[in-house]
């Protein structure tokens, strides 16, 4: 991907979506983002802003290649390569693949971002699994250099290669794993942050302490409950549930706590309040 591209699609204009439409457009690369809903591009735009602001002062300027807002899927036929990042809901991502699989081009390739999906899954519902790889970003993903790769047993080499080029465009580093539920990150980190917040809830200890022991004795940037309300407590429930209908519901059924915090509309980062407060929804 030297030289002038064809521009990437990102669908799902939430958090993670937002943020990978961010990454890809600080790299020079057009980005083409998608949503059904009108408020959640309006949010986007607002995060998007805000998180180049922050980026700029960490990492310094870089020209940002336009982002096109639309909530017509239609929009991403000209992409090379979309990525998927709609909420942890098998059913409505695989409406999702079959109608991005409709619109665009035969040699696009489709990227799942997701917390815990099996990537196959998603690829068999489409009329090109061939084509369809899973990237697993971890947001802020203009800050994080390195992204989770998921292959599946059928996936097209060039897939994995344009995917590839499309990482190191963006100065990232992939590291391919087997396609499995919940993959690396997500089968190991979701049991962390469910007995974290379990202990939480039991008195043990506060969030903040948790939080320190993982820093200060595993060496984690961030610990298991800044990292859930990075995250949002209600992707980490929904995720939950994916594991536990794959992997077992004695490892991965979500502690009381979260499922109180998401009826309470205590969801992180994004709602102002999770097992932290935040002066501004959304602030990073």
């Amino acid at each position: 991907m030297s030289g002038p591209v064809n521009p990437v699609g990102v669908v799902g204009a939430g958090v993670i979506g937002s943020s990978v439409a961010h990454a890809v457009a600080r790299a020079g690369i057009p980005v083409v983002l998608h949503d059904t809903s009108p408020e959640a591009l309006a949010d986007a735009r607002r995060a998007i802003d805000a998180a180049d602001r922050l980026t700029r002062l960490r990492r310094g300027p870089a020209e940002q290649a336009p982002i096109t807002f639309t909530g017509n899927l239609a929009d991403l036929g000209l992409c090379e390569v979309v990525v998927e990042n709609v909420t942890e809901d098998i059913a409505l991502k695989e409406e999702v693949h079959r109608a991005i699989d409709a619109v665009v081009a035969p040699d696009c390739v489709v990227a799942v971002n997701t917390s815990g999906v099996p990537i196959s899954r998603l690829a068999l519902a489409t009329e090109h699994p061939a084509r369809v790889v899973g990237a697993h970003f971890m947001n802020p993903v203009a800050l994080i250099d390195t992204v989770e790769v998921v292959r599946t047993d059928f996936v097209d080499a060039a897939a994995m290669d344009r995917l590839r080029a499309l990482l190191g465009r963006m100065g990232k580093h992939g590291v391919v794993v087997r396609d499995e539920a919940g993959f690396v990150i997500n089968r190991c980190l979701m049991m962390f942050v469910n007995e974290a917040a379990a202990l939480c809830a039991q008195g043990v200890a506060t969030p903040a302490q948790i939080d320190r022991l993982f820093s200060g004795c595993l060496g984690h940037k961030s610990g298991p409950l800044r990292t859930a309300d990075l995250i949002g407590v209600d992707t980490v429930v929904r995720t939950l549930d994916v594991l536990a209908g794959y992997h077992g519901k004695d490892r991965f059924t979500p502690a009381p706590v979260l499922l109180e915090m998401v009826g309470q509309g205590r969801l992180g980062r994004k709602s102002g309040h999770g097992f932290y407060t935040y002066q501004t929804k959304g602030e990073h």
